[in-house]
């Protein structure tokens, strides 16, 4: 079978599923809507996948250049003749491939684009119901994406649900001596950790001040807080005023090598996110042994049952995060138990080579169409 994978960029998320596919024995072809530095994958492109040259992936896009985009789109069609297109976020990869006629079309929903996007304003909800409506099949990594990809019109019996899930073998448990005693932190010290982009969606200044408030009241709590993003001054100004930096370990953006190592040196995973479907950073916490103080959103519910994984907190409300920090921390001594049930969960739903084979489900169901 000959198909093109498209997508908005080149994340890590891109390049686990092009490295799956790359086994299946297809001849893939890879399509980038555009070139975001913040996301863009450091790994090379898998062998066997094709970077395929068009008008589009070379820097930001906007609406005005949809025409030039198509027309490129439609050269790209014709010159590799695919016979199935897997293509995703639902406005605007899948969108213009919508557009451009081809079918048998996958659209891949990458959560955000029906969770936010989708209620951005009339032409978002237009684009987004003539996307599904022509989609073949569409897969998602939650029951809340589907819930909503059925509001929109996808025929439900089209929708393959299933979380991408994390390589079990790399994020393992382990001991966090290592690293702890490389920052000078003790085994008293309550370490939490954020892996989550520094901007708005994910609640960023929520945790930054939730964690601030806390650790005025809790002197050994500590916080591993990685990546960076466009609120980055405005979160070290909220830890310099509470007169908490020096208690913020900030490495920037971690390998995917070494970020099994961040989890296992945390007590617990911390995310304030406003949108999630099933949130790959938490499945990797879960798969290391950590539980997780996450925000009350339906995706995060899908995974965490408060008292066995972790806990919820009031989305969006700084003081609600920081009363979880502090009940978490005082009930230290449940969490090794939690993060066994966490691992457990992941073993149970979240392993990526079970899982993707799912994917492989959508093609067949599109073909079949």
């Amino acid at each position: 079978m000959r198909l093109i994978y498209f997508s908005r960029d080149y994340s890590v998320h891109d390049h686990r599923f092009l490295a799956r596919l790359a086994q299946t024995g297809h001849s893939i072809g890879f399509l980038t809507l555009e070139q975001r530095t913040a996301v863009q994958c450091t790994q090379p492109l898998p062998p066997g996948i094709e970077w395929l040259s068009w008008a589009g992936g070379r820097g930001p896009v906007h609406w005005q250049d949809g025409w030039r985009l198509l027309r490129s789109l439609r050269q790209v069609i014709q010159s590799f003749q695919p016979d199935l297109i897997q293509a995703g976020p639902i406005q605007t990869a899948a969108f213009l491939t919508a557009l451009s006629g081809f079918r048998p079309l996958v659209s891949t929903s990458w959560g955000y684009d029906l969770l936010i996007d989708a209620q951005r304003g009339p032409a978002w909800r237009t684009a987004t119901r003539f996307t599904l409506r022509r989609s073949a099949a569409m897969v998602g990594d939650c029951a809340t994406i589907r819930q909503l990809a059925v509001s929109y019109g996808m025929d439900p019996d089209k929708i393959v649900t299933f979380p991408w899930g994390v390589d079990l073998q790399h994020f393992t448990p382990g001991a966090a001596a290592d690293l702890r005693a490389q920052l000078g932190w003790e085994s008293e010290e309550f370490v939490v950790i954020s892996t989550r982009g520094w901007s708005p969606i994910y609640g960023i200044e929520e945790l930054a001040r939730g964690f601030a408030a806390a650790a005025r009241e809790l002197p050994q709590l500590r916080l591993l807080m990685l990546g960076s993003g466009p609120q980055a001054a405005l979160v070290h100004e909220i830890f310099q005023q509470a007169g908490v930096r020096d208690r913020v370990h900030f490495p920037g953006q971690v390998s995917q090598e070494d970020l099994p190592h961040y989890y296992r040196a945390a007590d617990l995973y911390l995310s304030a996110s406003h949108s999630d479907g099933s949130s790959i950073s938490l499945l990797e916490a879960f798969a290391c042994g950590r539980p997780a103080l996450v925000s009350d959103i339906p995706g995060n519910r899908e995974w965490v049952t408060p008292g066995k994984q972790g806990w919820w907190f009031q989305t969006g409300r700084a003081a609600k995060l920081t009363q979880g920090l502090l009940e978490a921390a005082a009930q230290r001594n449940q969490l090794a138990e939690m993060g066994r049930n966490a691992r457990q969960t992941a073993e149970a739903r979240a392993d990526w080579d079970t899982n993707f084979p799912h994917l492989l489900d959508a093609y067949q169901l599109a073909l079949q169409s």
